[in-house]
């Protein structure tokens, strides 16, 4: 298979995110089954302690995961603008400095994040019989995050180019080998929840190699040493991009810790059914991350090429698949979410019934209002792939306010099961924001406008839509 480079400044909008789109969903729904089989792995054969445990790390975690994410999408906006322009050689210099900065970023956060796991974790109020194995499982993932994070840049790069399946089969390989490595590591070798632990980041590994192996195959992606010289304007401009993502992936991930120190509160049991939903948290959202992935290099790409008309177009297609499938998605956990969230519970414990009724009601409550998240996703997704990081950061101060003033108000007036609608009013705040946000920014773009550098050779055009 050649690795293909896509511009999506031609064609049909709906088609082309959705084609871009499908394989992001296929390389999530990979990723969410790994990130599933070791909290199942975990609760079925570690035990309830276990599952809390894990349950208790879930947003720090997801705290390293956002900066190398966050970083990787920024820098990835400037190398979708520049491919939507033609612009390769600039493109290239991008993406070795990019590198960079990815590298130096990943060493400086896994350094802090190893630091500070311990009174972080007691800071949020984690309770003593859970306390070690949540710091044993947060010590070994953060020492990881380097391979994280050259896997998101790699993606990202992948991404901004048009290349969507790559990162499917990147996430294909890993989850298999995630499986294998977890029944091997924790079901035959014992070695519990750090078991679970090692087997994701190996997993994450065998990912990161084989992106490897296919960039080096793409020619737009052949670097030279001269790519790799640093200078002080264009980190500067690449941080502006990358450095508000990663401070809104933090911002959500802080208001989610202080939400999971308030669960805490709740007992191990709530923990434990709390985590069973939190780990179908990504499943619900895969479809959504997928489209706002789609949109944001499709803006990215077409404000490039100055085709503002088509940006609108392809928003509006994006915004409404996304709610038609938020809707089936929503009907299948209705559905089947008893038997799914039971999956992640070991039966035979005494507390099994409570920890099941626990993660239901809170898969309802998620379900209900699913649509929100994704009309958040596309909205925010289209405002960074335009350059604007901003507005999608201040949406995660509203994220955070709106889930905590929820998180403590409302269980005192309807109990612990208020602490189920924070994320809804999270999703509500950030999304009405975006829509509003996005709205002026796209009436204040000119109808038509020219493409950057009508002086680029236009024969390299053919380039872009070629096998490389």
């Amino acid at each position: 298979m050649k690795t293909q480079a896509k511009d999506m400044t031609k064609g049909h909008p709906g088609r082309l995110l959705l084609q871009f789109a499908l394989p992001l969903m296929l390389g999530n729904i990979f990723q969410q089954t790994y990130t599933m089989v070791d909290t199942a792995v975990v609760g079925q054969l570690v035990g309830v302690h276990a599952l809390a445990a894990l349950g208790s790390v879930d947003w720090f975690n997801w705290m390293s995961l956002g900066i190398c994410s966050g970083l990787s999408q920024g820098f990835s906006i400037m190398i979708a603008q520049q491919f939507g322009a033609k612009e390769y050689e600039k493109m290239k210099k991008t993406v070795g400095v990019s590198l960079i900065l990815a590298v130096l970023s990943a060493i400086v956060v896994t350094v802090v994040f190893l630091l500070s796991a311990a009174p972080v974790l007691r800071l949020m109020g984690t309770r003593e019989e859970i306390l070690g194995d949540a710091l044993l499982y947060v010590s070994i993932m953060f020492s990881g995050i380097l391979i994280v994070m050259i896997y998101n840049w790699m993606s990202s790069v992948l991404r901004a180019i048009g290349d969507s399946t790559t990162p499917l089969i990147a996430m294909g390989v890993a989850s298999s080998s995630n499986v294998v490595l977890d029944l091997l590591f924790v079901a035959v070798f014992h070695w519990g929840i750090a078991g679970a632990a090692a087997a994701t980041l190996i997993a994450q590994g065998i990912s990161c190699v084989y992106c490897f192996l296919r960039m080096r195959k793409v020619s737009l992606l052949r670097l030279c040493r001269d790519d790799f010289s640093v200078k002080p304007e264009q980190a500067k401009e690449l941080f502006c991009l990358g450095m508000p993502m990663a401070v809104q992936n933090m911002i959500i991930s802080i208001g989610g810790m202080i939400l999971q120190s308030i669960v805490n509160g709740f007992g191990v049991v709530f923990v434990a059914g709390f985590t069973a939903t939190n780990k179908l948290y990504g499943l619900l959202e895969i479809a959504a991350v997928s489209m706002g992935f789609a949109v944001s290099t499709y803006a990215g790409q077409n404000l490039g090429a100055g085709e503002h008309e088509r940006i609108k177009s392809g928003v509006r297609k994006g915004a409404a698949m996304a709610a038609v499938i938020s809707v089936v998605i929503s009907m299948v956990m209705l559905l089947l979410g008893r038997k799914i969230t039971g999956l992640f519970v070991d039966h035979s414990s005494p507390d099994a019934g409570e920890v099941l009724n626990y993660a239901y009601h809170y898969l309802v409550v998620l379900s209900l209002f699913l649509v929100i998240l994704y009309c958040l996703h596309i909205y925010r997704s289209a405002l960074q792939g335009m350059g604007n990081t901003i507005i999608p950061l201040i949406s995660g101060f509203v994220e955070l306010a709106m889930r905590l003033l929820t998180a403590v108000f409302l269980p005192r007036f309807v109990g612990e099961y208020g602490i189920y609608f924070a994320e809804v009013a999270a999703w509500t705040g950030a999304a009405v924001l975006l829509v509003i946000a996005y709205q002026k920014q796209i009436h204040s773009l000119p109808a038509k406008n020219s493409r950057i550098n009508e002086g680029i050779d236009r024969g390299r055009e053919d380039d872009s839509d070629s096998s490389l």
